[in-house]
């Protein structure tokens, strides 16, 4: 079975359906996200779409522009009074249940969920399956903005949720960590190229791969949790031991963090440079292969 009944699924710490979603939509306290990203290669402009069709009443979270400019690294997690000036200017604060989707099913939504979480927010969820998901059931979608009104956000920044380069190094040393790589296997094994230039092939020593898209069915839905524990098992990932999460840039951890919360696993962090950072320097060690 891939998808478990509707009032089993529906979680608005991490999970809804497009059910829920639609039952909930004009609920005074309901706040929608379209965090919609894509690489480069992609070509697809999120910001365009969003102006084009959205969620009614959903406000446009741009992952590159709330983050940390002062880093040469892509979309660093923001500093705190940036992140809550920005919500605040779209009307997202204390008391809100937030719901996050994007335009690819169930991809950069993650990391905007995970970056609410590392903020103290916990009524934050991630539409399961998403706008194409939305879309698809014959749900409305708009092209007006929405209406916004200023609303404070207290922030209670949750440390453990996040890891450096420093720390991941120490991890990768001590083996006191299960550290697991959502990109591809192509990519963990360093036999696909990266997708931004300057990077290294390979992957952390001591690092397992769970490419992020295995999670996910084919509708672009995630996977029960039963289903995540046995992929992470069948790759390696020693789930007894913390757990960092990384990928190319941040974002697609968040998917195998968000897993691992719906697993119940509350002790997992994110490394937020990922390989943009530990690929670009050539004094961090490498692995290549499957181990």
């Amino acid at each position: 079975m891939n998808k478990r009944p509707t009032d089993m699924q529906d979680d608005p710490r991490t999970l809804v359906s497009t059910d829920w979603l639609a039952a909930h939509l004009r609920d005074p306290d309901l706040r929608i996200l379209d965090a919609s990203w894509y690489l480069p290669n992609a070509n697809r402009n999120a910001s365009a779409e969003y102006e084009n069709a959205h969620i009614p009443g959903a406000r446009f979270f741009d992952i590159d522009d709330i983050s940390d400019h002062r880093s040469d690294l892509p979309h660093m997690v923001p500093p705190v009074e940036k992140f809550m000036s920005r919500l605040r200017a779209m009307g997202v604060g204390d008391g809100h249940q937030v719901v996050v989707y994007d335009g690819a099913g169930l991809n950069s939504a993650a990391r905007v969920w995970w970056l609410f979480r590392l903020m103290g927010q916990n009524n934050v969820a991630v539409l399961d399956g998403g706008l194409p998901k939305w879309q698809s059931e014959g749900h409305p979608v708009e092209d007006l903005p929405p209406v916004v009104r200023d609303r404070h956000m207290t922030v209670r920044v949750q440390n453990s949720l996040v890891r450096d380069v420093t720390q991941v190094s120490q991890a990768s040393k001590l083996g006191d960590h299960s550290i697991i790589d959502a990109r591809s296997a192509g990519r963990f094994r360093g036999e696909a190229p990266e997708p931004r230039e300057g990077l290294r092939g390979g992957h952390i020593p001591g690092a397992r791969n769970v490419p992020f898209d295995s999670l996910l069915n084919d509708n672009g839905t995630m996977k029960t949790p039963e289903e995540c524990r046995a992929i992470f098992e069948a790759a390696g990932v020693d789930l007894g031991k913390p757990a960092i999460t990384t990928c190319g840039s941040g974002v697609t951890a968040a998917i195998l963090s968000l897993a691992l919360e719906r697993m119940g696993k509350a002790d997992h962090s994110l490394y937020d440079g990922s390989w943009a950072e530990w690929g670009a320097f050539p004094t961090l060690p490498i692995a290549t292969g499957d181990a």
